[in-house]
């Protein structure tokens, strides 16, 4: 059933009225969506609305509720994501999974090894925030994560989290299983999970983390690539979270 945001001003009664012209060129142009089809439709509130399409017009879609509730599309606690961008498209694997996998928010970091200049990132950021967009659509996402304006690490760390995971391909000091059976993460603690760049972190960065102290978590012997990195991690810690 296709999935699109809207604004909960747009709800009256038993009627949903669709007039933004994105959604409304989305359904009535490219999906060619008739009336009687279904569509689901998420507010800001986070409820979900199932509904039918009840009038097709040349400005707006009526679609008639037939049933409204919380959506649950989400992980209660929050999952945070500090990456150094890659040049190529796996950057935009990378968006697209984390997305799917239920980041709040992406930090893109720019690091000494990163492949992607401050620059060059800044104006990456609409194209990210778009399949970030899109990405929550695809699976039924309650929130859209935000994409933030690229910077380094220290202003990242500046910000409060309740846990910080620093993954190192070859560090030695403590796998992510053992990490999180010692650190088990709780409801609605913040989450920030960094992934460095594919020739990975500087000797500098590493004295940095451990000047703060943090963890330097391996995924295993296998060396992965950035984005193999970012999926794996996620989704073993949502895993290791759900046991």
């Amino acid at each position: 059933m296709p999935h699109f945001f809207i604004n909960s001003k747009n709800v009256e009664k038993n009627c949903v009225t669709i007039s933004d012209l994105e959604n409304y060129r989305h359904i009535a142009k490219s999906l060619r969506a008739r009336i009687g089809e279904k569509l689901l439709l998420i507010d800001e509130t986070q409820i979900q609305y199932e509904t039918i399409i009840s009038k097709i017009d040349s400005e707006k879609i009526v679609c008639h509720i037939e049933k409204k509730y919380p959506s649950n599309r989400d992980l209660d606690f929050d999952l945070y994501l500090a990456q150094s961008p890659l040049r190529s498209d796996s950057q935009l694997t990378i968006v697209e999974k984390a997305t799917e996998l239920g980041i709040r928010s992406i930090y893109p970091i720019i690091t000494d090894n990163c492949a992607v200049s401050l620059d060059n990132a800044l104006k990456k950021v609409p194209k990210w925030q778009r399949i970030m967009y899109e990405a929550s659509k695809q699976c039924e996402r309650a929130k859209i994560p935000e994409c933030y304006e690229p910077s380094y690490l220290d202003k990242v760390l500046s910000n409060k989290f309740d846990k910080i995971l620093v993954l190192a391909e070859r560090s030695t000091e403590i796998s992510l299983k053992e990490y999180l059976y010692k650190n088990p993460i709780t409801k609605g603690e913040k989450v920030l999970v960094i992934v460095g760049p594919e020739g990975g972190f500087s000797q500098k960065e590493f004295d940095f983390f451990k000047s703060k102290n943090l963890p330097l978590i391996t995924l295993g012997n296998l060396i992965l690539k950035a984005e193999t990195a970012v999926i794996t991690a996620l989704g073993n810690i949502i895993y290791e979270y759900k046991r």
